[in-house]
Formats: structure tokens, sequence, C-alpha cells
């Protein structure tokens, strides 16, 4: 089922992975370095690009690891990731500051919910000069939990607390809305009853948005400040 948006838009909850930063080539770099040193084979290029935004728990147990092996995955991959991949071979998408700094000036507020791990997700944000659009500058900054290397949390989880912080700034009933590049922001994000304006610049493969049910397609970084203000 695909929501509707809402009439009027006053918060917006802000994936970060495919969405603000391009992310995937430290993300895939620290991938293969994990599974090589794991002692495991590397999937291929393309199956690697699927473990970009959703939670890498589930991403590989989905390939066939049992959860015992996707832990050991997991924590040879953050290694390489806190000292390369993170922020070596990771950008912002041009036209996101300029998108998000409109957004703010026409009053939104903007958080971000992201399946990354949070110490990690404020670590970006910070780096890359994004908190100031943020409302709370880094506190508004929510991501998985990393109580162990393989945890699977659902991206469902971070919107439900994200939203809460919507609600507690003000959001009203129906005035919020999800930004996404990937089916599971829309699914968790429709969980909690809000609608999901996708953005075509990500790791979605095509169509990937619209069978998940996004309300909305965001060509551009532009296209996207327009649609959540128009």
């Amino acid at each position: 089922m695909t929501l509707s948006l809402p009439r009027t838009i006053t918060h917006v909850l802000l994936d970060l992975d495919g969405t603000l930063t391009d992310s995937a080539p430290g993300i895939i770099a620290s991938l293969r370095t994990g599974f090589a040193d794991a002692g495991f084979a590397v999937p291929a290029e393309e199956v690697l690009r699927t473990f970009v935004g959703p939670p890498l728990g589930a991403s590989m147990t989905g390939i066939g690891l049992s959860p015992a092996d996707a832990d050991t995955v997991i924590t040879a991959y953050r290694r390489d990731f806190e000292v390369h991949g993170m922020i070596g071979g990771n950008s912002v998408f041009p036209g996101i500051p300029e998108a998000l700094a409109a957004l703010r000036d026409a009053g939104v507020t903007l958080l971000v919910a992201t399946a990354k791990p949070q110490h990690y997700a404020k670590q970006i944000v910070e780096h890359f000069g994004l908190a100031e659009y943020l409302e709370g500058g880094l506190d508004g900054v929510h991501g998985a939990a990393a109580e162990s290397a393989g945890l699977v949390q659902g991206k469902e989880v971070v919107v439900e607390r994200a939203l809460a912080h919507a609600v507690a700034l003000g959001a009203g009933a129906g005035q919020v809305v999800m930004v996404g590049d990937r089916e599971h922001d829309v699914h968790a994000a429709a969980h909690h009853g809000v609608a999901t304006v996708g953005v075509a610049w990500g790791y979605g493969a095509p169509g990937e948005l619209e069978e998940a049910g996004a309300a909305a397609i965001a060509a551009t970084p532009e296209e996207l400040g327009k649609l959540l203000t128009s």
C-alpha cells in the first residue's frame, strides 16, 4: 500500500547512506577486506552493493552466513571501515547541502534516521558538516544500536525513535515524511504510518522504490526540496 504525502510536511526523517552521502565506495571496499580477513569468499560486486543501506547483520544472513559467521565478518569489516571506509570512501552527494539549507530555511525540521550504527552516523554527519542542518545538531542523528557486531536491528526500530523525537519537537499526526533510497526505508516508515519520498540518486534497484510503495520519487536534491515544501 502506498501512503500519500501529507498536505503539510513539518518534519523530515532523512536516511544517510545513499540519500545524503555516497558511501558505497568505502563500504564496499571495507566489506571486501572484512570477508577476506575473516577467511570467507568475497561476494560479487553486485551482491556487495545490496549491503549498502540495510542493517549489515540482515544482509550477511541473507546470503547464507550463520549469525556467528556474520558477526565475525562484520567485526573484520568494521576494523577496516573505521580507518579507511567511513570517511575516506565517502562523500556528500552534490546538491544535498543546498537542499537541506532550503528545507531548514523553509521551516522544515530535519532529523537523520539510519540503519548505520549511531556512533558512526554521528561521526559522518559531523565530518561532512551536515549537523548544522539538523534539529539539535548531532542530537538529531538516530542510528542503530551497536551492542554487538552482528546485531540485526531493523530500520523500523530507528524510525520509531526518530519519529518519537519529531513528535516531541511538535510534529502532529501526518506531518512527518521519511526520505530514503531503498525499499527498507519505505517499509520501515510505512510500519509507523509515515509516507516516504524516494531518491533516485541512491542505491536502490530500478523500480525498487516504486514497488515498495514510495509516495513520490525525487530525481535530484533540488526536486526533493520542492516536493517537501510544495
